[in-house]
């Protein structure tokens, strides 16, 4: 039974292989072949059809924040062929050697939610060389060039007019009081470079925009826009993502020293600033907190994420400003962040409505978390936001009511249509046309 069943079986293949070379095998010829490729070409032309292209754009519009028109560098149809053009801008990072691993997570971040489409530049500072492995490593997660820039040590180093005793005495001090990276020499020059210097780095000189990028970061949700490219539509020439209050044993004297500046130069002060933003302190939620004793509330934009206007840290005025406080010593003397000195003078150089936050990106730098809360923003940005975190955003240490009550404002636009809404948006066009 067990042998004629195996004969049947095999019969069978045999009938099998016979049927399939009579009427399934392919044919080879080139004329088939031919043919095959440009039936092939006719389907994939069939998905890019109008009613298509409306759907792709609905679907990026579903958030409340997208805010310029989506760009698709593969969109074969070539209609928005005219943003694929790339600002005069580069993603910028100062970073050590030893930091590798915690700045290619970084990178691999943002070129998932962002830079993969773009293919903007890497541009990497180091006040050491970068080792062979670092360049290695880091050219090969970037999508656009990299370049590697050696800060020169006087633009790193602490300045000669700074009396070193008294900066003993500082470090000392700030130890005993427990001042968050008061013990670090290496995070003063930091804050100092960040503050005056980066933007008139050799590497650096030839763009207009910068991405700052620092290791260990992460990023949520799809940008599905170009953030360089809205910043010079829309004449905006500084933004964050978290605003919060500062460690005022950090920063002693440093709003005298601005208050000092202004007195010296009120020409300088916008007006339309957002001077009341930074000196507001008034309850926030009904919620009344210490902002120390001088009228600086201690607000600031959390510099780790920055997208800027470089001509603007290069113009005289905040040039002057700069100079101003680096030669008080209170970068040495204090541990003055380049948070603080970048916000400050954001706040009253600038027009408010030159400063913007970017609302629905999503970002982490240790120890805080910012993210869209909207279901729209996190559905059609594929946002994927850690479990049990906390959003800063509604925190009583975040700025951002005050931001929104004294800055620029929140946007309540909308902005977003799912498919049979931009359809029917679409249909009703078309007939108002006939």
């Amino acid at each position: 039974m067990a042998k004629s069943l195996f004969l049947l079986l095999v019969l069978a293949s045999i009938v099998q292989l016979i049927i399939y070379h009579l009427h399934f095998q392919p044919a080879t010829d080139g004329v088939n072949i031919a043919n095959i490729f440009e039936n092939t070409k006719s389907i994939i032309a069939s998905r890019y059809n109008e009613t298509q292209i409306y759907l792709n754009r609905a679907k990026v519009k579903g958030s409340t924040n997208s805010y310029i028109e989506p760009v698709y560098l593969n969109d074969k149809t070539g209609i928005l062929t005219e943003n694929v053009k790339l600002e005069n801008a580069t993603i910028l990072v100062l970073c050590r050697n030893w930091e590798l691993v915690d700045i290619l997570s970084s990178m691999r971040s943002l070129e998932d939610k962002f830079n993969k489409d773009y293919h903007y530049p890497w541009t990497f500072l180091n006040d050491e060389p970068f080792e062979e492995d670092f360049i290695k490593w880091t050219t090969e997660m970037a999508s656009g060039k990299t370049e590697y820039g050696l800060i020169p040590p006087e633009d790193w180093n602490t300045p000669d007019f700074i009396d070193l005793d008294r900066y003993e005495e500082n470090i000392e001090k700030s130890i005993e009081e427990g001042v968050l990276y008061g013990f670090s020499k290496s995070y003063r020059n930091m804050c100092h470079f960040n503050s005056g210097y980066f933007f008139r780095q050799e590497l650096v000189m030839k763009y207009d925009y910068y991405f700052r990028v620092e290791p260990g970061v992460q990023y949520f949700c799809d940008f599905q826009m170009d953030p360089f490219k809205f910043m010079r539509e829309n004449k905006k020439k500084y933004s964050f993502v978290v605003t919060l209050y500062e460690y005022d044993n950090t920063i002693p004297s440093l709003w005298q020293t601005v208050e000092d500046f202004m007195n010296q130069y009120p020409e300088y002060v916008h007006p339309n600033s957002s001077l009341e933003f930074i000196t507001d302190k008034g309850p926030t939620g009904g919620v009344f907190l210490d902002l120390g004793e001088s009228a600086y509330n201690l607000c600031h934009f959390w510099s780790n994420f920055e997208i800027g206007d470089l001509n603007f840290f290069r113009s005289k005025e905040y040039l002057d400003y700069f100079n101003f406080l680096s030669k008080t010593g209170g970068f040495y003397y204090e541990r003055w962040g380049d948070a603080p000195v970048h916000s400050i003078a954001a706040s009253i150089l600038l027009d408010k409505n030159e400063v913007h936050h970017f609302e629905d990106i999503g970002y982490n730098h240790v120890p805080m978390y910012t993210f869209p809360t909207a279901s729209n923003i996190i559905k059609y940005k594929r946002c994927v936001i850690p479990k049990d975190v906390e959003n800063i955003d509604t925190e009583v240490s975040s700025c951002l009511p005050r931001w929104w009550k004294f800055g620029s404002g929140k946007r309540f636009l909308k902005e977003n249509y799912d498919e049979n809404e931009y359809l029917l948006f679409k249909q009703g066009v078309e007939k108002m046309k006939t």
